[in-house]
């Protein structure tokens, strides 16, 4: 297998470089063109590509412009074996500032490619592709499907992604493994509760402000509550490795009128990261509750509190032990280290499929941490080495998930 991965890895680095110079930013997600490039690569390959556009309601609905959902299915043998969904997305958050090469340029320097979304997640887009292809070069006796699941969406929770895929019916997999990183199995992580809470006073002169009723004065002590929340939770730590403790944060505040005016309404937009052993429904109910019990109790003062996005966390399911003890097996030959299950602190699109009943882990191409790769942030790379050795220990790990009888 590692021979066969070699000879077609100058066409994996061309296949990836050309898929980061097309633009795929979200937002806006505008991100029907990539789709459209991507399944012209997959079918230059030799793959039949599903094509899977999502209604344009729907995909407004959830912040963005355009989704095609991509589905490569290969059957192998009998076809009576376990059906695996490899999922990467394809959606890149923006460059922004501070770069040293052109974020869509793909440059290859230093034995690395540099480009947004090279290490997240477009580079298992390769890896996923040409484990498969390497797995059909073997002639093993295989007996399962394989398909890919190229999506469009991670970055704004999933939800026209995987979970339409499976909502949809489009996919029934038996066992999942999303975009990852080569160093570390991942088998738990965060989730995410996103929340606002609008404060609304009533707007007076500035010189009269006793004649109105100031919502940011009102909104300083739901600020107290919340970061008097955040040191208590600092002190519940996960029973996953690599988890931590949950968190929350302010990420945004907005309000006013003008300069010489009492402010009438003050938006804030809460993070608040669960941890595996959390609910995100009681979570809400309980910070929701913590909010309005700070709030002042003023005439003319409402507090209101919207669900912006609740993601679960990504918990283990009984099931995933063949794909960890397999991962674990070959990335330690190929890579020549221990790698090991671990959770990481963060959301994914994993969980969907670990939400509909799929034993699902993450592992992919990429270095130990997101730190390494620069992932979200100016100079994200991904080491050649790396992308190698990913597609390498993914394909000996589906044709042990795969092994006719």
């Amino acid at each position: 297998m590692k021979s066969i991965v070699a000879s077609a890895f100058a066409d994996e680095v061309a296949f990836l470089k050309a898929l980061v110079r097309v633009p795929s930013d979200n937002p806006p997600g505008d991100c029907g063109p990539h789709a459209e490039v991507a399944a012209d690569l997959l079918e230059k390959m030799g793959f039949a590509v599903e094509r899977h556009p999502v209604p344009e309601p729907f995909v407004r609905q959830h912040g963005m412009r355009s989704v095609t959902n991509l589905v490569v299915r290969h059957v192998f043998g009998s076809g009576k074996g376990p059906v695996i969904a490899l999922n990467a997305h394809g959606d890149v958050v923006p460059p922004g500032e501070g770069w040293t090469a052109d974020p869509y340029g793909a440059e290859e320097r230093g034995g690395a490619i540099y480009g947004r979304g090279v290490a997240v997640s477009k580079s298992d887009f390769a890896t996923y592709a040409f484990a498969l292809k390497a797995l059909i070069a073997s002639g093993l006796p295989l007996d399962g499907t394989i398909e890919l699941h190229f999506t469009y969406d991670e970055e704004a929770g999933g939800f026209v992604g995987p979970k339409w895929l499976i909502e949809q019916g489009l996919s029934k997999p038996d066992l999942a493994i999303s975009a990852g990183f080569s160093y570390a199995i991942t088998t738990a992580h965060n989730g995410v509760l996103h929340l606002e809470v609008v404060v609304r006073g009533r707007q007076a002169h500035a010189a009269m402000p006793e004649t109105g009723v100031d919502a940011l004065e009102a909104t300083w002590p739901i600020l107290k509550a919340i970061y008097e929340e955040r040191a208590r939770l600092a002190g519940t730590m996960s029973a996953q490795k690599g988890i931590g403790s949950p968190k929350v944060t302010v990420g945004l505040i907005s309000g006013g009128i003008n300069t010489n005016v009492v402010p009438d309404r003050i938006v804030l937009r809460l993070d608040r990261r669960l941890i595996p052993e959390e609910v995100g429904t009681e979570v809400e109910a309980a910070l929701i509750a913590l909010i309005e019990a700070a709030a002042p109790k003023l005439p003319g003062l409402e507090v209101e509190c919207r669900r912006i996005m609740l993601a679960e966390p990504l918990r283990p399911l009984p099931g995933v032990e063949p794909m960890i003890e397999s991962l674990e097996r070959h990335a330690a030959d190929v890579l020549g280290v221990a790698v090991a299950p671990t959770g990481v602190p963060l959301y994914t699109d994993a969980r969907h499929y670990a939400a509909a009943g799929v034993p699902t882990i993450l592992y992919g191409a990429g270095p130990r941490s997101i730190l390494e790769a620069n992932a979200h942030a100016a100079d994200e790379h991904l080491q050649l080495s790396d992308l190698k050795a990913a597609t390498e220990v993914v394909a000996l790990t589906l044709a042990d998930l795969l092994k006719a009888d």
